[in-house]
């Protein structure tokens, strides 16, 4: 078959894309509205109703995202093997929807009573839920274009667009609803979202045109026990939610297990390269064992938005505007809408160095990236006055820095791990990629935690508390991301790019 007839799959198209395309967008919209509509309600439902210490908040947030960005490592490995990625969506989006709806039963608060129960229980339905959904999505949008169509660079972007809306949308409306008019009307519309997602993508599976289903129905179809292969996996997936309903509960085994698994994966990463590839594949992977290390970092203080930059938000900043006093939940929304607007913008942008030869380099858009995300924690901290509400620019200004430096190396770590992982170790890096993601969302919770910490004298955490470790951090991200920048010629020549298009050729 020439490659202009494998440019397009066939089937039936809206706007010059497969209609495939937009029903994942909607789906993947309304996952991401639950998604981030619960986020920017989490911290507060944990301090002002369960009435955790903001430690004990900072690192049940941190454990949650945590194993949200882990569970799809194992949801995908799944649905490569068995299930086909359809089919693993729409469980996930069933415990999602379960687990959502789970979130609007409020209790009286009280932490002896079965309502926290049924908190945990929804925590580890949502986590659970992500894993058999999150990853797998983004997969059945490749499958709908051959290797060599165009539109598929476009066919991302619309979907990402979708991903920016939903997280826009869900923390506007959810963060509204729950703290304007109580917690459950908050959680459960992210739940009617999730739901109205889990319908629509079940209703139109003909305009998936067959992508996505499992690579051997009879394996799914054979019966072990008198019992179906398929219903197996299903009855695994509703004893993982009871697995992750104690880690839940226990974040300090969360954290021994992140950072045990975490050691002994980059060490079987750097062991496998240097024992069995040659030079230059050994080079590439090291490059990217780098990179991940320092996407480690970058989310620890990244993900501080949902957490202690949401309470901060809360009880340290002047929110009124335009006459009416914005809740601090609805700032969670800025960052999806910086990068709807900023995205389409930083692409033209690294074409337009990249056509006159001033594009920086993979590992210089790393460290730029960190440098912005400490330069961001730095300007709170000038603009704050203590004891004095801080002006509301300053936290436009965070986030702006913030999705700037996420622009620099969210994208573009993802392509680098594609670029550097050898076919026989491709799953493995982006495994441990999305690893340190999960590292870095734990690690989160602990600096969080260290913003609600208790003075020396006993006294509880104050506004100046929170500005000193933002200073502190700040600097140190600052500090990395220069030295990231400095050595980047090196980890450049250890990408050996030159050779890589040679390849490619």
């Amino acid at each position: 078959m020439s490659g202009k007839a494998e440019a397009h799959i066939g089937g039936p198209e809206f706007l010059g894309h497969p209609r495939g395309l937009f029903l994942l967008f909607f789906a993947e919209m309304w996952e991401r509205f639950s998604y981030y509509g619960m986020r920017a309600l989490l911290i507060f439902y944990l301090t002002k109703h369960w009435l955790f210490s903001d430690q004990q908040a900072s690192v049940i947030y941190g454990s949650y995202t945590a194993l949200v960005y882990i569970t799809p490592v194992i949801g995908g490995y799944l649905a490569d093997r068995y299930l086909g990625q359809r089919k693993a969506v729409l469980f996930g989006a069933l415990l999602l929807s379960f687990g959502h709806l789970l979130m609007g039963v409020e209790g009286d608060g009280s932490q002896t009573g079965v309502a926290l129960n049924i908190f945990w229980l929804a925590l580890a339905f949502i986590i659970v839920g992500s894993g058999f959904l999150k990853a797998n999505i983004s997969v059945i949008v490749g499958q709908l274009y051959s290797r060599t169509d165009p539109r598929r660079d476009g066919a991302y972007t619309i979907f990402y667009m979708g991903v920016n809306v939903g997280a826009a949308l869900g923390t506007l409306v959810a963060g509204w609803l729950g703290e304007s008019y109580g917690w459950s009307y908050g959680f459960g519309a992210a739940g009617v979202g999730m739901l109205l997602g889990l319908i629509v993508f079940a209703a139109g599976k003909p305009l998936l045109m067959g992508k996505g289903e499992a690579p051997d129905e009879a394996t799914l179809a054979n019966k072990i026990g008198g019992i179906r292969f398929e219903h197996i996996i299903y009855a695994l997936g509703f004893m993982a939610v009871g697995i992750v309903w104690v880690m839940i509960q226990h974040q300090a085994v969360i954290g021994w297990l992140l950072g045990a698994t975490g050691a002994a994966l980059v060490l079987y990463v750097v062991h496998t390269a240097v024992v069995t590839l040659p030079a230059i594949d050994r080079d590439r992977i090291l490059a990217a064992v780098l990179l991940i290390v320092g996407s480690i970092l970058f989310w620890a203080l990244f993900e501080q938005a949902g957490s202690s930059l949401n309470l901060y938000t809360d009880r340290y900043v002047d929110r009124q505007m335009l006459g009416m006093d914005v809740k601090a939940s609805i700032f969670q929304s800025i960052n999806p809408i910086y990068i709807a607007l900023l995205a389409p913008l930083f692409a033209a942008l690294w074409t337009w160095l990249g056509r006159r030869g001033w594009e920086p380099s993979t590992p210089a858009k790393f460290g730029l990236g960190i440098v912005q995300l400490g330069l961001g924690f730095l300007v709170l901290v000038a603009g704050a006055m203590n004891g004095v509400a801080t002006p509301v620019v300053f936290i436009f200004l965070i986030y702006l820095l913030h999705t700037t430096g996420e622009l620099c190396l969210s994208p573009v770590g993802l392509s680098a791990m594609n670029r550097l992982a050898p076919p026989q170790m491709a799953g493995l890096i982006m495994g441990t990629w999305f690893f340190a993601s999960a590292t870095g969302n734990f690690a989160s919770g602990l600096i969080a935690a260290a913003t609600g910490a208790e003075g020396a004298g006993g006294e509880a955490a104050n506004q100046q508390t929170v500005l000193d470790v933002y200073a502190t951090v700040g600097w140190v991200a600052v500090s990395v991301g220069v030295l990231v920048i400095v050595i980047s010629p090196l980890i450049k020549r250890m990408m050996h790019l030159d050779l890589l298009q040679d390849e490619a050729g």
